[in-house]
């Protein structure tokens, strides 16, 4: 009895001509997609030099990277919430809502046995982080557990903080954020003004979290969960993964991320304002798209997500110092955001296309009139 046995040649294992192109052409669009905000910021640097002097200058340069930096808080945030195929909007609220919290306790207090306990800033500071990680939290239980669309979730919360925002404070802001020392609380509006090495504090604290995000993302087990659940999260919990855990963390996270831009915009304006960080989720979520992450998840880096965030930053100061209307601002703010996502789609279907034919040829190559087999 003789067996069909395969004869397959090193030539037949290597890809053909085509194919290599094809993977070659995907692998330099990919890389294409990364470097899109990086290029983009360049040109809008080179374009906004030729109409403002003071463009480029060192002192204006690090005052748009200090008005960046919250977007670039939040962006950091989303990233995760996108990476796993969701979307909070209501990072902005947030914002507003740990702020105010962190301006009644530095002016109020917390009513303890009939006096009025008055923290330390940097404890002032942690209570306004966690409570945006609490309300994040909030958003990824309701996402995971009750799989109601994020996209509701968070519009509704993005209702929820604001109001919780304007009850807290009676629609007043908080001021005074320097605290009182009769109080013996020194207040936080020094994140806001203060320098290190001659760069504003804020700088710093936006590069600590960008550094630790990408860290997260890129270096930990729980970063490759995220990849995991919104690349396929059907194949995440076949493999294991906590689905439901990886959403909350997900959302939490964002929410802490979005409580530091509250601390840090207030400490800017030097008052804890209930309608502060207004539509800043727009940009938040801009300007990850805009870096290269993708809305569908499983795709995107939190580095393109800070660099869309400069993007976005350097146009808007780019068009003040230009003397552009405030409209055309919107306009143009507008025009990226449905940019960024039109490369989404493009890439996105790229990806799938490239994906189809690699199907088709494997199919192509093992039908048996592309075989070679000889009888023994």
């Amino acid at each position: 009895m003789t067996l069909p046995i395969e004869r397959v040649s090193l030539d037949d294992m290597s890809p053909s001509p085509g194919a290599r192109r094809s993977v070659l052409k995907y692998v330099g669009s990919a890389v294409a997609v990364r470097l899109r905000s990086l290029a983009a910021l360049v040109v809008l640097c080179l374009i906004f030099s030729q109409f403002s002097p003071v463009y480029l200058t060192w002192e204006n340069l690090i005052t748009m990277t200090q008005h960046v930096s919250v977007t670039a808080v939040l962006a950091t945030g989303m990233t995760f919430v996108i990476l796993t195929a969701g979307i909070d909007l209501s990072v902005g609220s947030i914002a507003a809502l740990s702020g105010v919290v962190a301006g009644y306790l530095i002016a109020v207090g917390l009513p303890v046995a009939g006096a009025q306990l008055f923290l330390p800033a940097p404890v002032v500071i942690a209570v306004a982080v966690a409570f945006g990680g609490f309300v994040g939290a909030i958003n990824g239980l309701v996402v995971a557990f009750l799989r109601i669309p994020a996209f509701i979730v968070t519009l509704g919360m993005l209702y929820v903080a604001r109001g919780a925002a304007l009850l807290i404070s009676g629609g007043s802001s908080f001021v005074g954020l320097g605290g009182d020392p009769v109080h013996g609380n020194m207040g936080f509006d020094y994140v806001g003004t203060a320098r290190w090495f001659g760069l504003p504090v804020q700088i710093f604290v936006m590069a600590a979290i960008a550094a630790m995000g990408a860290f997260i993302a890129s270096r930990t087990v729980f970063g490759r969960h995220v990849y995991a659940v919104g690349g396929n999260e059907r194949a995440a919990a076949s493999a294991g993964i906590r689905v439901r855990a990886v959403k909350v963390a997900v959302y939490a996270l964002s929410g802490a991320c979005a409580g530091v831009g509250g601390v840090l915009l207030a400490s800017q304006l030097s008052a804890a304002d209930p309608t502060a960080a207004t539509n800043y989720e727009l940009g938040a979520i801009a300007a990850v798209v805009l870096g290269g992450t993708s809305l569908f998840g499983g795709q995107g880096s939190v580095g393109g997500s800070v660099a869309g965030a400069f993007v976005i930053g350097f146009l808007n100061d780019g068009l003040v110092l230009s003397n552009v209307s405030e409209f055309w601002q919107m306009v143009a703010t507008g025009l990226v955001i449905v940019l960024a996502v039109g490369i989404d789609e493009f890439q996105r279907l790229g990806g799938a296309k490239l994906r189809t034919r690699r199907r088709l040829r494997a199919a192509a190559g093992t039908t048996p009139a592309n075989k070679n087999v000889d009888a023994v």
